[in-house]
């Protein structure tokens, strides 16, 4: 499938804010967003004065979706798959993109990255309900088991990541079991419990005009 393959730190300007999508590097203070707090471009200037409601609702769809590194298209059929189910459409689709699999390798502290947790995923290191799965798209459920297969987890990423933890907030929905490098997954997220700083309102508006 195709993927973004340009620099990062462009992505958080153009959306304004710190997307975290090299993981702890973005804490640094020669962040490219901290130098230059304004779109790339010739106009990137001119652009950050721009504010309507449209542009908002493009806005935060774009860092959404790059947040958690989904393709245009993906993330359209998450948002139809979303307005079908009962509730608040908006949480509904959040919930979908915190149940992907690269995203609870990650939020496992599994991974620096969602990219990082892409790639392990891809390569093939992740058993869910020991059954090896290498799509990173593929959404878990209540009551399942991921864990890191037991011939990788002596390689750099998962020593790292077994000496790292707890170094990085859990959600509640998750148990993490670093010792085995497992993690039960206990339900599906509440919007309570997504730290994703997305108004996915306005996400919903913007669709709703299409």
């Amino acid at each position: 499938m195709a993927r973004y393959t340009g620099p990062d730190c462009k992505l958080c300007r153009r959306e304004k804010t710190k997307l975290f999508l090299k993981g702890a590097k973005c804490d640094s203070p020669k962040c490219p967003i901290e130098i230059r707090p304004y779109p790339p471009g010739e106009h990137g200037r001119i652009r950050a004065r721009e504010n309507n409601d449209y542009l908002l609702q493009v806005r935060e769809k774009q860092k959404a979706r790059r947040i958690y590194g989904v393709l245009e298209r993906q993330f359209n059929n998450y948002y139809q798959e979303a307005a079908r189910t009962r509730g608040r459409t908006g949480e509904a689709m959040l919930q979908i993109l915190e149940s992907r699999l690269d995203n609870v390798i990650y939020r496992a502290g599994f991974a620096k990255s969602r990219d990082m947790a892409r790639q392990l995923v891809d390569h093939g290191h992740v058993r869910v309900n020991g059954r090896k799965v290498n799509i990173p798209s593929c959404r878990v459920r209540e009551s399942d088991i991921v864990e890191i297969a037991q011939k990788s987890r002596e390689l750099t990423p998962f020593v790292v990541a077994r000496a790292e933890a707890g170094e990085r907030t859990v959600p509640a929905w998750l148990e993490v079991i670093p010792d085995k490098m497992r993690i039960l997954v206990h339900s599906l997220p509440s919007r309570a419990q997504i730290d994703t700083l997305v108004q996915e309102q306005l996400i919903v508006e913007y669709y709703s005009k299409q």
